[in-house]
């Protein structure tokens, strides 16, 4: 059994596909996505299964990158809302920089028809890309609105008004599977960092602003200092792995529900802003937050569950694995 190295996986008994062979191969950027967070020891063990049939992405010889984000929103987070009441149109700007490289693209990624996901991007200067420049903003507007999620006028206010909220890092591991024409990425070594004062939300706050609720009562003191203080918060010893696939499941699909693994509800953005903003609704994501992400609070399932159902809890939070990076 391969062993993992510390913080994430191992895929030296992997054949390696370059970038150019992958983006003709599968680019994939009209996709079903599905989404699993899952223990790295079983990420290592995926990576196992599928070694006969995947290869893994190498630039440079390296098989592992590092990724820098930063999230944009309104000042009433139109995107996360759009997303916590489910609305069926909804969209997400962000800019990706590849650490490795420097290369940096701003992204503007919209759910269509089918609970398809369209990604559109262009390049960016990496100087940038905490920031939107005015081509930015007019490249923002014309995502919006020629896929339908608002019109012509609204998207250009949007654009106007878009801030950053949200930084992650993160390093990601690509696989291609060329039989199943589809790929998954898996992310180690997340941390999140709010970014800017507490968002303005009016009557759409799961409460009123700074009251947590819900699992976000049990942080503990030093994880909320952290938060409130602007340092990154760091998630170890777990994995995203994502599933990119054109329609049907993939070969990495089937494999983790063999080994009892389920798509789940989280998204870097919109779970990250509930963790760091406990005033906002996260009731898409209280699952993620009291099951997957449980361990993570320092705490188990019936003590979170407990707060669901309106019984109170007195279990303090020790040995969190959530620190400040």
């Amino acid at each position: 059994m391969t062993r993992t190295t510390a913080g994430s996986v191992s895929t030296k008994h992997l054949t390696t596909t370059t970038l150019a062979e992958l983006n003709s191969a599968a680019g994939l950027l009209t996709r079903v996505d599905r989404k699993y967070l899952v223990p790295l020891k079983s990420a290592q063990d995926l990576v196992d299964r599928l070694a006969p049939h995947a290869q893994v992405l190498a630039i440079d010889e390296r098989r592992r990158f590092s990724y820098a984000s930063t999230y944009f929103d309104t000042p009433e987070l139109d995107a996360f809302m759009l997303t916590a009441r489910k609305r069926r149109r909804r969209f997400k700007v962000r800019t990706r920089t590849y650490l490795d490289s420097g290369l940096c693209f701003l992204e503007v990624k919209t759910c269509g028809a089918r609970g398809t996901t369209v990604k559109r991007r262009m390049g960016y200067h990496a100087d940038d890309a905490s920031r939107l420049t005015g081509p930015g903003r007019a490249f923002v507007t014309a995502c919006l609105a020629s896929t339908g999620v608002t019109g012509s006028a609204a998207a250009h206010q949007v654009a106007a008004v878009l801030r950053p909220v949200l930084a992650t890092t993160y390093q990601r591991t690509t696989l291609h599977l060329p039989r199943a024409e589809a790929r998954a990425t898996i992310d180690t070594a997340l941390t999140w960092q709010r970014l800017g004062p507490a968002p303005f939300t009016g009557a759409s706050a799961a409460t009123s602003p700074g009251t947590p609720t819900g699992p976000q009562a049990l942080r503990p003191s030093h994880l909320a200092e952290a938060i409130n203080d602007g340092e990154p918060v760091a998630v170890a010893d777990i994995a995203v792995v994502e599933t990119k696939n054109p329609a049907t499941p993939s070969p990495a699909d089937r494999a983790l529900w063999d080994a009892g693994h389920r798509p789940t509800r989280i998204s870097k953005y919109a779970t990250g802003m509930a963790l760091l903003h406990p005033e906002l609704p996260a009731n898409k994501w209280y699952r993620t937050l009291t099951h997957e992400l449980a361990d993570l609070f320092g705490t188990d399932r019936s003590s979170l569950e407990s707060i669901s159902t309106g019984h109170s809890s007195s279990h303090p939070l020790t040995n969190t694995a959530v620190s400040a990076a």
